[in-house]
């Protein structure tokens, strides 16, 4: 049954085909052709399908989807042309057929290429698989060396066996030495309670216990304090009986001497610059301000390590200002300077009043003072 351009069907027996005609299959969704040679050339196909040569895959099916569009005989449009349609059809399948063909001879001329470098290479690289293992053919060099690998393997199985097991043995002479020497320990420990208990025993039948301050009144084991935990306070006890002192109280005495050494150099500082107070003077000043700025931040770290390891809330230290402690060191270096002046103001008073009182007398008694000292 054939379909004819108007869509009618159309019957045809098999007497009508003539013999010398082949019979082939036509299929008018998939156009599948058996024995089908184009008769249009290269050039004018990719004429036809309006493209250039060189073109991409999907510029190709482009053009041919809408030139299929426009001159199909089933669209419905003004267009419609059947000998257009098979025109394009057929460009179609030799563009495809030109790019099929390059494509292949592509790969086939990039293949030729790599076999021109392999047999360029030298010969002797081939026998530099396998590791060089084996002789013979490249066949037999395999198996001799499968085969190695096989014996390698088994090889490290063994080795890794018997670590294992030496360590195994190491790990349980280890073991056993150290319980003997546990036992050891333990024995020594109970022979030194035993007799410990037995001079005591001793002891108590003689009556050496009898005149003990304390005789039969309980034990002070814990302090008053019912906030500290007992073993703290037995652990902190037995280190100052033995002239050790905890960790917070060690640092809390580093910090007290740190700032007083601090406090009393920025004085000292302050003191050696004296007065007026030059430009030259003011500089070396902001100089060792900052410097003391720098070694309270420091002292400032310390201290936040000593709260986190005192035991009680109250003995926590506070930040230490570096501006106060400036201000402080300034007052405290004007306070030296009145004090030094107001003795040197009763002094002349005094040198006045033995003036008028003794005369060349005091100048006298003045200069035998200086020659004696």
């Amino acid at each position: 049954m054939l379909a004819n351009t108007t869509g009618h069907h159309l019957t045809a027996h098999q007497a009508m085909i003539p013999r010398l005609l082949k019979p082939f299959p036509y299929m008018c969704g998939s156009r599948m052709l058996s024995g089908y040679k184009p008769k249009s050339n290269v050039k004018d196909s990719y004429k036809i399908l309006e493209l250039e040569e060189g073109c991409s895959l999907d510029d190709i099916r482009n053009s041919y989807r809408n030139l299929a569009k426009k001159y199909h005989p089933d669209s419905g449009s003004s267009t419609a042309d059947p000998e257009a349609f098979i025109k394009v059809e057929d460009a179609y399948r030799v563009v495809l057929s030109d790019v099929a063909n390059k494509k292949k001879s592509k790969e086939n001329k990039e293949e030729e290429e790599e076999d021109q470098f392999k047999t360029k290479a030298p010969q002797h690289r081939h026998y530099l698989s396998f590791e060089g293992v084996g002789f013979g053919t490249p066949s037999q060099r395999e198996k001799q060396y499968m085969q190695f690998r096989v014996d390698r393997a088994t090889e490290q199985v063994l080795e890794y066996r018997k670590q294992k097991l030496e360590s195994q043995y190491v790990a349980t002479d280890l073991m056993r030495a150290k319980d003997v020497r546990e036992s050891k320990k333990v024995k020594i420990t109970q022979a030194v309670e035993r007799l410990v208990e037995d001079l005591i025993q001793e002891s108590m039948a003689k009556g050496d216990f009898d005149n003990l301050s304390g005789k039969g009144k309980p034990l002070q084991k814990f302090s008053d304090c019912p906030h500290i935990d007992p073993m703290t306070h037995n652990l902190n006890r037995i280190l100052i009986d033995n002239g050790y002192q905890p960790e917070w109280i060690l640092m809390q005495k580093e910090i007290r001497e740190t700032i007083e050494r601090l406090r009393k150099g920025l004085v000292a500082s302050r003191s050696k610059l004296g007065e007026p107070m030059t430009p030259y003077r003011q500089k070396q000043w902001n100089r060792i301000c900052e410097q003391f700025m720098e070694d309270i931040r420091k002292l400032n770290k310390r201290i936040d390590s000593f709260n986190l390891v005192v035991p009680i809330l109250s003995r926590q230290m506070v930040h230490f200002s570096a501006d106060k402690e400036i201000l402080r060191a300034q007052k405290t270096y004007e306070a030296l300077m009145e004090n030094k002046e107001a003795p040197d103001s009763d002094t002349k008073e005094e040198e006045q009043e033995n003036v008028k009182r003794f005369g060349w007398k005091s100048s006298l008694f003045k200069w035998l003072n200086l020659t004696l000292k």
